[in-house]
């Protein structure tokens, strides 16, 4: 089990008087996520999504607050943690004079994956994500749905436990988008724990089991999709965060 309690960071930035002054991305966010489960990160850009998972992937240090993986903590398990978790950010960069096969293997010798081992998950994964007619191609030939399931398939070779996806199908066509989204459904039947932001409320609301909505930093509502949209008498996830915040649906 995922837990993050009473977390917060802190940053500083100039005003228009080029005063100095600061602001939290975060603060106070407490939640857990269970074996099996997907857990929704939603709210608009800007709203502190990205921060807070950076922060849960070890990227970012904490201000304040505490991150358990169970029972392990970045103090004195970071290696163990590393190794059982895979992040992906949405403007990830990858080698692009490298064939999508040439980086998966790279990655599988980075995570200490045996030849043998690697090359049946490369190819599984290769099946699963419907890579294999780009598996040899350079990745600066690929489009951007084909890039993405590349930018997932690395964050697959080392078997995580945990997914922490960031925009995972921000920008991407139909086909790429339901490819991946296909994945994660299946990654949850592995009992894999998978955190997932976007701003794509339907989206969201199709695959989560538990969704977080999260407005300048702060947690505005939480349960599951049903619970949300019964709490705010409303029916979809899009017109519960609108309620939520008080404005209406022009609103960004």
């Amino acid at each position: 089990m995922l837990t993050v309690k009473n977390l917060k960071k802190k940053f500083v930035r100039y005003n228009k008087k080029k005063q100095k002054e600061e602001f939290y991305a975060d603060n106070g966010i407490t939640f857990q996520a269970k074996e099996g489960e997907i857990i929704g990160i939603l709210g608009p850009n800007g709203a502190g999504k990205t921060t807070l998972l950076r922060m849960i992937a070890g990227i970012l240090e904490p201000t304040e607050g505490e991150i358990d993986f169970d029972g392990l903590t970045y103090q004195n398990d970071e290696i163990k943690i590393k190794k059982s978790i895979a992040y992906l950010s949405g403007n990830t960069k990858i080698y692009n004079t490298f064939s999508t096969y040439q980086l998966l293997k790279m990655c599988c010798d980075i995570y200490g994956v045996d030849k043998e081992t690697s090359e049946k998950r490369i190819k599984k994964i290769a099946d699963t994500l419907h890579m294999n007619e780009f598996l040899y191609n350079k990745i600066e030939k690929l489009s951007t749905g084909q890039t993405q399931r590349v930018n997932i398939a690395r964050c697959m070779v080392h078997n995580p436990k945990y997914y922490i996806l960031d925009e995972a199908t921000s920008g991407l066509d139909i086909i790429s988008s339901q490819v991946i989204l296909d994945f994660i459904k299946k990654e949850k039947i592995k009992k894999k724990t998978i955190l997932y932001s976007t701003h794509y409320m339907e989206e969201a609301e199709n695959i989560c089991d538990y969704v977080i909505m999260i407005n300048k930093g702060v947690i505005i509502q939480e349960g599951t999709p049903d619970e949300i949209k019964k709490k705010t008498k409303t029916t979809n996830l899009r017109d519960a965060f609108f309620a939520l915040i008080g404005g209406d649906q022009h609103e960004e």
